[in-house]
């Protein structure tokens, strides 16, 4: 009888031990993924973060000059050096972003845009450009009658190929005479923003997104 009561005992104790064991178990479960997802975040947030940074280091296109905010120079400032293209009426010489003076050459995204980038680096590849600074904006952009060494006028130069036009609220119509006959009619986005008609560009926009 003795030994049927201790019998009883062992296996309730050993029955006891196992639901406890199996209880810890499932307690412990949902820890380990908590763990795993908080190592999973932190391991993937410097990497997003890496990400964003590099975005903004490839971005080639930087903002334009900013009229309202300019303030004209009452001597003209010179700037000389290799010219790196921006599209095709900007330029940036020793890390100074400089608008061409009185001229408008299409957006990259436009029509010619492509074009009259590759048209303006073809006359500035291996030569030093002379800047003369007009303007400057709040962030230090700038507007420059930029030269060749040869002395061409590279707004002038652009003006003449077709790939850009006169803007004469900034020129007083000096580069006028030099537009080709269907440069008005090619850079029509580039017209349309000279004359504040921006619906224009509204819609090419939205008809290139569709």
């Amino acid at each position: 009888m003795e030994f049927l009561v201790v019998l009883v005992i062992l296996v309730g104790a050993l029955f006891a031990f196992a639901n406890t064991g199996r209880s810890q178990g499932r307690s412990a479960r949902p820890n380990t993924q908590k763990i795993s997802k908080q190592t999973a975040q932190k391991r993937t947030r410097p990497a997003h973060r890496s990400a964003s940074k590099s975005g903004q280091s490839h971005q080639r296109t930087p903002p334009a000059f900013n009229e309202k905010s300019a303030r004209h120079l009452p001597k003209e400032r010179l700037l000389k050096g290799a010219a790196w293209v921006v599209d095709g009426d900007t330029i940036k010489i020793k890390n100074t972003q400089i608008r061409l003076f009185g001229v408008d050459a299409p957006e990259l995204n436009h029509p010619y845009g492509k074009k009259a980038k590759w048209a303006l680096h073809e006359l500035c590849k291996g030569q030093e450009v002379s800047a003369e600074i007009t303007d400057v904006d709040e962030y230090g952009r700038t507007v420059a009658r930029c030269y060749l060494p040869d002395g061409r006028d590279l707004s002038e130069e652009m003006v003449r190929k077709g790939l850009a036009l006169d803007w004469s609220k900034f020129s007083d119509g000096a580069y006028r005479h030099l537009e080709t006959n269907d440069a008005r009619k090619k850079l029509f986005l580039a017209d349309a923003r000279q004359k504040g008609r921006m619906h224009v560009w509204e819609r090419f926009e939205a008809r290139n997104k569709s």
